[in-house]
Formats: structure tokens, sequence, C-alpha cells
């Protein structure tokens, strides 16, 4: 059990380096490689961008619940 969440931390980990590396910052980013700063920003944030930080957190949820779930079961 607890080398199946190991992997899952590991894979969730790296998902998360690469989300992050593809959000738009200040100066533009990865994102803009894909054609991510092509988009004209007048109505806030495109469907593009809502999705991948929805996708960010939803990763980060999964990064989180593997780290407590190691934490109880090298507690016990």
């Amino acid at each position: 059990m607890t080398l199946l969440i190991t992997v899952l931390l590991v894979i969730a980990s790296l998902l998360l380096i690469v989300l992050v590396l593809l959000h738009k910052g200040r100066g533009g980013g990865l994102s803009d490689m894909f054609g991510g700063g092509m988009s004209s920003s007048l109505g806030g944030s495109s469907v593009a961008e809502r999705n991948l930080d929805r996708f960010t957190i939803g990763i980060g949820v999964i990064w989180f619940a593997c780290v407590v779930a190691l934490g109880l079961l090298k507690a016990y």
C-alpha cells in the first residue's frame, strides 16, 4: 500500500511541476510556447486557463492526500 501511494505521489509531483510551469505569469510562461500568448485577455481568463487552474488544483489535492496518507501509514 505504501509503495502504491509513493508512486502516486511521485506522479502527482511531476504533473504538478509541469502544470505550474504551464501557467501564464507576468511575462508569459511556457504556455506561450503552445499558443497561450495569442489569446486576448479582455474578457478575463480564457476557458483553457480556467481548465488549467482546475486541473492544477485537482492534482494539488491528490498530492496533499498522498502526503497525508503516507504520514498516517508511517505513523502506525
